[in-house]
């Protein structure tokens, strides 16, 4: 168990909307390790179970989470199961009283974070926090900068997004044309609604743009509008 008394700081200051959830059946356990956290300036909000953690969260909850692998009725490998279905952001850190390789090796191949001993110092813990914190600060910063990439597409119109995808995909007008049964001035007509609302002069910026948005899963011309 991690000593919960003259904890090291964390090498940075967490955010302030950031909390740490820790998940275990052991209340001893739990209570100490929130101890310790919470000694080293982290927010901490304890669960007796993973079940209990779930529905605490929210889509916006910043933070990362530390679980115990082994509890009962829902351990740590379905609730990392849980997260990833609802398309959480919190990165998961998993503990167990018995580390082994392979185990590691499972949970890390499976997008856990970390995965640490509970005999683990002091100092693992709080650096394994940290890091933990921080990948969930630069996914929210991500998220956040592809919401803005894709916000102007939000303006364009059910057809009009067919046409760009024709477009980005690097055919001709009369091909355009013929695959979506509409006269070709009524592609220009719509490509040309496509470049003022996107703010582009041609095809290569364009496709820049739906490449950086992510807005469809290929993109492969770089002919000239």
């Amino acid at each position: 168990m991690p000593p919960a008394t003259a904890p090291a700081s964390p090498t940075t200051s967490p955010p302030c909307q950031a909390r740490v959830f820790v998940v275990d059946d052991d209340v001893a356990f739990l209570r100490a390790v929130s101890r310790l956290l919470r000694a080293a300036g982290f927010r901490v909000v304890m669960h007796n179970s993973a079940a209990e953690l779930l529905a605490d969260l929210r889509p916006d909850t910043q933070g990362c989470v530390i679980s115990d692998l082994m509890m009962p009725d829902m351990d740590g490998w379905a609730l990392q199961a849980a997260l990833h279905q609802a398309d959480s952001l919190l990165p998961l850190v998993f503990l167990t009283g018995h580390g082994d390789v392979a185990t590691c090796v499972h949970a890390m191949r499976a997008g856990a974070e970390d995965f640490l001993t509970k005999e683990a110092p002091q100092e693992a813990w709080l650096a394994a926090v940290a890091r933990a914190l921080a990948r969930n600060q630069l996914e929210l910063a991500r998220q956040a900068q592809l919401r803005a990439l894709r916000r102007p597409f939000e303006l364009l119109t059910a057809r009009e997004c067919e046409v760009l995808q024709h477009v980005v995909d690097g055919q001709l007008n009369k091909q355009i044309s013929a695959d979506l049964s509409i006269h070709e001035r009524t592609v220009k007509l719509h490509r040309t609604h496509i470049t003022t609302k996107l703010g582009v002069r041609s095809v290569a910026e364009l496709t820049r743009m739906v490449q950086a948005a992510g807005v469809f899963p290929q993109v492969t011309t770089s002919a000239e509008i």
